[in-house]
């Protein structure tokens, strides 16, 4: 599992390095899409069949489960890692997560994060500020 912070660029043609630390788990190519909070999620392709299974789950007649899949699913990009190690962000997705220079490129559970700075503070502020309910992290810590 990738995990860590690291603050990189994007530089003028949209494309962002993948730290050293998270190659391998997008090696064989990635998903970029729309995440929560306004990051970009990025999800290695394995992953990424297993996220599709989930969504293709979703029933068709209930329009919350439409909207989210068109949420997420519309957003989509497969990308793979240049010579340099970096991935073109297609301006969409930029805009959406409003990243312009720089950002944080952050581990999560079968996935990397995108985040604007501003953004990234604000989520992790968020946490420590209202931290999560003890019962949901009853068995987090053994």
């Amino acid at each position: 599992m990738p995990f860590g912070e690291y603050p990189y660029t994007i530089d003028d043609k949209g494309r962002v390095v993948i730290p050293p630390a998270f190659r391998e788990f997008v090696e064989d190519g990635m998903i970029l899409t729309r995440g929560m909070e306004g990051c970009l999620y990025v999800f290695p392709l394995a992953s990424w069949r297993r996220v599709e299974e989930q969504l293709e789950g979703l029933p068709l007649t209930d329009a919350e489960s439409r909207a989210f899949v068109r949420f997420f699913y519309s957003g989509a990009n497969k990308a793979r890692l240049d010579n340099q190690s970096r991935v073109s962000v297609p301006q969409t997705l930029r805009a959406f997560a409003d990243l312009d220079s720089d950002v944080i490129v952050a581990g999560a559970p079968g996935r990397l994060e995108l985040w604007s700075p501003a953004r990234w503070e604000a989520a992790i502020q968020a946490v420590q500020n209202d931290p999560p309910k003890p019962d949901l992290l009853a068995n987090f810590v053994a």
